[in-house]
């Protein structure tokens, strides 16, 4: 009964959507995640940005590309995030 509490709370992890800032580390990416809220007392919609070190395993991310990160156990000192997924990816200049 323990064994299966374990393993249904370890599913539910958080999950955010955002942007490529950085990938100038070894296998880690800077992701900026923005949020959307109202403003309690006046009623405006506000903007707020955190970013997040998010472990990259292929190395292959480029600055631009919208990612899927996924909360996971600590890897670093910064990084407590995993990349699951590309979502899109962002527009690449060709060589002339």
């Amino acid at each position: 009964m323990q064994q299966e509490l374990n393993t249904e709370e370890r599913h539910n992890r958080k999950i955010k959507k955002g942007v490529v800032v950085s990938n100038k580390m070894q296998k880690t990416v800077v992701v900026k995640v923005e949020r959307k809220f109202r403003h309690p007392q006046y009623d405006k919609v506000i903007v707020r940005a955190k970013k997040y070190y998010a472990h990259d395993t292929s190395d292959a991310i480029q600055i631009g590309d919208v990612v899927e990160i996924m909360e996971t156990r600590p890897l670093s000192k910064l990084k407590r995030w995993r990349v699951t997924q590309v979502v899109e990816q962002a527009q690449r200049k060709q060589a002339e």
